[in-house]
Parts: structure tokens; sequence; C-alpha cells
């Protein structure tokens, strides 16, 4: 199975916000539900993500003006992304590897189209190992084979 099977799903869990705008911005959108927020540029390009270890860091150390910085100065720069055209299998171990909850899809021009979570692929993993399983159980008994 693709990226691109549960891509739907990916669509509607994308928030974000441009590499310039206050830092602010992006906690109000990590305390509405999401757990990270994709940084672009002004040409829509992947810059980095904020999460809410990321604001909590900042705002202990801020003073003054350092606590209204742009997200692109607190972001991790370079996040790991992901194609349409990929594995969900692939993604899954890449997650597993770095120990992410989350990846970018992106399209060809790296401009953010999703955002995938480790549970959505385990869920569609697991369904079709599940599916898998029962067809050889009715392959086995015979089923249909008649």
């Amino acid at each position: 199975m693709f990226v691109n099977d549960i891509s739907e799903v990916a669509r509607g869990r994308l928030v974000l916000i441009a590499a310039d705008a206050e830092l602010i911005e992006a906690a109000k959108f990590l305390t509405s539900g999401t757990d990270i927020v994709v940084v672009r540029d002004g040409d829509g390009i992947v810059q980095g993500v904020v999460t809410k270890t990321d604001v909590v860091k900042q705002m202990s150390v801020c003073r003054g003006a350092a606590c209204h910085c742009p997200v692109s100065t607190v972001m991790t720069p370079n996040p790991m992304t992901c194609h349409g055209s990929d594995l969900l299998q692939d993604v899954s171990l890449k997650m597993k590897t770095r120990h992410l909850k989350n990846i970018v899809l992106v399209d060809e021009s790296n401009r953010p189209i999703g955002l995938l979570t480790a549970r959505s692929i385990l869920r569609v993993l697991l369904g079709d190992a599940q599916h898998e399983e029962e067809q050889l159980v009715d392959y086995i008994s015979g089923a249909g084979y008649r």
C-alpha cells in the first residue's frame, strides 16, 4: 500500500504557518488539538516544523521582545518528509527508526500537502495484515474454492 492511498486523511491533519509568523500564532494552533505545525516559506516550500516542546522551550527562556520571535527561530529545520509514491511500510520504518510520531507529506516540489501520523499508518497496515490473514485462513480451509 502507498502513501497516496491514505492521503485524504493526511490532508485533514495539515496545519501550515509562514516562517515569519510569530511563535504565538503557532502556539494557538498547537493548543487547538494539533501536535505539529508545518512551517513554509513564501513559495510554500517546507522549511521546518514546530511542536509544543519547541514553544515551551522558547517561552521558558524568553524575555521581552524574544517572546515575539518568528517561528523560524525555534522550528526544527528540514523535517523528514514522504511522498505519495512511497510505500507505507517504508515510511513507517523511517518514522520508527527516528522515533517520529508525525511525518510531512509533500508533493514533487516539496510543498506540504498532508501530515501522516504513526497511528494512522499503523491502523492501515494492521488492517491489511488482518485482511491477508483472513484470506489465508479461507484458502487453507478451502472456503470458496469448491
